[in-house]
């Protein structure tokens, strides 16, 4: 089968598309014909090894040669254990644990996919898993009338997340850069700022900040929170999130502000909710662009820069 591989970290010259046999599903695995595969942030991080919480498994060289773990297709063998899918099933999941979704065939466990609702395609299906999944936690409890931020929010998960915090009535923030503020807009935000123009911890204070590419300090962020609110760091560099975990726990509990991370769990029951809600037509899913197998090195660079409304996906 035809795929992406890679052998070290480095940028998206060093990705190259090979010839190398189809995997076999173990126990509790099935092989998954690939039809789609977003990219996320991960996909990225996982190529250049930063942070360095991306080396996990591979502090040298990469544990996996092939990226992409938010797949659907078409269920292709089954191996031992598996009783719930079947050849020929329609699935999507979030592969995290293996990835491999950047070629022709994909094994996954069972239990990370499920079966794709009959009114998405197999594009906009792979959009969900990951970034569904963030949205949907990362804006958990969030009320008619609250003031949320998201920074980083023309991105797969921060798209998710503005809708999620507008349909539930808050008044919400997106950041990201200036080319993406009018599509924001169109998704429900109530306010847009650049960050290249405007430091949004100086504006009033958020019951909610939903940071997917933090890089301030945690005295800033502690600023951006109001008294009663909440502070989920997402997406970042290491040193942020050292500092969130520690220093900014202290000030969050010394100040009535909690200031954490978000460990967003994987699985259906985390993404089939946003799913049944796209397929109701109360959220968008936007993709910016499609690739081939052979563009993904362009697809990554993509995402990885920022340029992207929405989401990317690769189609094999």
């Amino acid at each position: 089968m035809r795929a992406v591989v890679f052998d070290r970290y480095g940028p998206p010259e060093v990705l190259r598309v090979e010839d190398i046999p189809v995997p076999a599903p173990g126990a509790n695995q099935v092989l998954v014909k690939v039809a789609a595969t977003s990219v996320n942030l991960t996909d990225w991080e996982g190529l250049r090894g930063t942070p360095m919480y991306a080396r996990i498994g591979g502090l040298r060289s990469p544990a996996r040669r092939v990226l992409g773990s938010d797949i659907a297709g078409v269920v292709a063998a089954v191996g031992p254990g598996v009783t719930r899918l079947r050849v020929g099933d329609e699935v999507y999941g979030d592969n995290l644990g293996l990835k491999g979704g950047f070629a022709e065939f994909a094994v996954a466990p069972e239990s990370a996919l499920a079966q794709k609702p009959a009114g998405l395609t197999f594009a906009e299906a792979s959009t969900l898993p990951q970034a569904g999944s963030i949205a949907l936690q990362g804006t958990a409890g969030v009320r008619q009338g609250q003031r949320v931020l998201v920074n980083g929010a023309g991105g797969g998960a921060g798209s998710f997340a503005v809708q999620l915090a507008a349909r539930a009535g808050a008044h919400v923030t997106g950041v990201d850069n200036a080319g993406k503020l009018d599509y924001l807009r169109g998704l429900g935000a109530d306010a847009t700022v650049d960050f290249h123009s405007t430091d949004f911890s100086r504006l009033e204070p958020f019951d909610l900040v939903l940071d997917l590419v933090a890089h301030r300090s945690v005295f800033a962020y502690r600023r951006a929170v109001a008294r009663g609110g909440r502070y989920l760091f997402v997406g970042g560099n290491v040193r942020t999130l050292l500092r969130v975990v520690t220093v900014g726990a202290l000030l969050g509990l010394f100040s009535g502000r909690s200031l954490g991370f978000l460990i967003a769990r994987q699985g259906p029951a985390y993404f089939e909710p946003v799913a049944e809600r796209c397929v109701d037509g109360d959220l968008r899913i936007h993709i910016d662009r499609v690739f081939s197998l052979d563009g993904v090195a362009a697809a990554l660079a993509c995402v990885g820069e920022g340029r992207v409304l929405g989401k990317v996906v690769v189609t094999p």
